[in-house]
């Protein structure tokens, strides 16, 4: 038993000694339960509104001023026509505008309701219906509190109008998101394997002895992969298009262009990933862990970037897979063109920059 209890504990030691095993025990769970218990949530806050007010009198200053102050709700613009609301979703200010119909206060109190028009973003149909039931709920307690006191009935008369996705097609929401995460994660670890993979047979010492110089070995690593990877992203879209029946509104060039960005940067990630890789299966595991959850979770690509803790918001903005979704909805499903996506291109363009330069600057130390 004692020799036993001997070697028991000196595997303790190695495994307290080996940081990477240590992390993957410990902070690996401690990480994903934080990111998941903040994330996953059935509740918004903080989405973005915009408001015409064609009455402009006590009572629809009033609601407004409740929908703002629930704390669900932020608004961002107040609109001055009708005209207004198509840009101010197309460019993604506010996920919804609340339009107050004419005589609002006049029309409360008699045989006429006072209406209310919900227009709401549906290319995330989940938020969309989160969004519209809140402020139901919002209008439903307002016309209550004016009936109590009064005998004369106070009757609102709330309409919703669904544009982009008008019949709450699911399709709209995972397909972006899907394909986000499955070039990203099916890129990033191809790439990853192949100089781990050089490393462990030992041919890497060839590589970098060769006249080829780093960028050179980066980019004839990636080049394979970018075709193929090009065809894949192709097939996807063919897949959404023909099979899902997800439309493509806008430039198909531009969307192609856009899906050929995103593949190039994935897999420079994931050459930057190997190259800091001693092994095949470290180099996957570091794509699993580090892309795949905060590929779903931190993205947008299922709970919205608003409902998350202030922190995980500013983790997004590292998340590629958050500028692209917003790209492929705003070319595919809005119809937008490249004055509306150009800072999500130069993000995605800069990121693939500084993968492309640390994965070099890595070759180069190694070669001193």
């Amino acid at each position: 038993m004692k020799r036993f209890a001997g070697f028991v504990i000196k595997e303790f030691l190695h495994i307290f000694r080996d940081y990477r095993t240590m992390v993957i025990l410990f902070g690996i769970p401690v990480a994903q339960i934080l990111i998941f218990g903040f994330v996953i949530t059935n509740e918004i806050r903080d989405v973005d509104l915009a408001v015409l007010d064609m009455s402009r009198d006590e009572e629809t200053r009033g609601i407004t001023e409740r929908v703002e102050a629930s704390g669900y709700f932020t608004i961002q613009k107040r609109l001055e026509s009708p005209g207004e609301i198509e840009a101010v979703l197309r460019s993604g200010t506010a996920r919804a505008v609340i339009v107050f119909g004419q005589r609002f206060a006049e029309r409360l109190p008699g045989e006429d309701k006072a209406q209310i028009q919900i227009v709401a973003d549906a290319s995330d149909p989940n938020t969309a219906t989160l969004v519209t039931n809140y402020l139901n709920a919002i209008f439903t307690s307002y016309e209550m509190e004016l009936v109590k006191p009064s005998p004369v009935p106070h009757l609102i008369e709330t309409q919703e109008r669904m544009v982009y996705n008008p019949n709450m097609e699911g399709v709209y929401m995972f397909v972006p998101g899907t394909m986000a995460m499955i070039l990203m994660l099916i890129c990033a670890m191809m790439t990853s394997i192949t100089i781990a993979r050089e490393k462990e047979t030992g041919t890497m010492e060839t590589l970098l002895v060769s006249p080829l110089r780093p960028f050179q070995i980066i980019a004839g690593k990636i080049t394979p992969y970018i075709v193929l990877s090009f065809i894949n992203a192709i097939t996807i879209l063919l897949l959404s298009y023909f099979v899902f029946g997800l439309p493509v509104h806008g430039s198909l060039v531009l969307l192609l262009a856009q899906c050929l960005l995103y593949t190039v940067m994935a897999l420079s990630l994931g050459i930057l990933i190997s190259t800091v890789s001693n092994n095949q299966v470290t180099a996957m595991m570091i794509s699993m862990f580090t892309l795949m959850i905060p590929t779903i979770l931190l993205s947008g690509f299922i709970y919205p970037v608003e409902n998350m803790p202030p922190l995980l918001q500013w983790l997004s903005y590292i998340m590629p897979p958050r500028y692209f979704i917003e790209i492929i909805k705003n070319i595919m499903i809005k119809g937008t063109g490249i004055l509306f996506v150009w800072q999500q291109t130069l993000v995605i363009a800069a990121m693939t920059v500084v993968f492309v330069g640390a994965s070099v600057l890595n070759f180069k130390v190694r070669l001193e």
